[in-house]
């Protein structure tokens, strides 16, 4: 199993977003345009990041940063 070693700005990007897509579907119906803006500025942010150019940017290595920072958040979250 290959280790990746990701940018700590793009693991962070890509927590936050699983983090905002949960209180999006989990919380109250008001203020969900704010959220919605948020996912988008980081899927903007993650898909464009410059780590993509190398490499080691390859399509497994996008399914291993969701993987990881998937269960980044599901710790953090009680």
């Amino acid at each position: 199993m290959t280790r990746h070693a990701f940018p700590p700005d793009l693991m962070e990007a890509q927590a936050a977003w699983y983090l905002t897509y949960d209180r999006l579907a989990t919380g109250p119906q008001d203020g969900t345009a704010g959220h919605r803006r948020r996912l988008l500025d980081l899927s903007r942010h993650i898909a464009a990041h410059p780590y993509w150019q190398t490499p080691a940017g390859t399509p497994a290595a996008r399914v291993a940063l969701k993987e990881m920072a998937r269960a980044g958040t599901s710790r953090a979250t009680p």
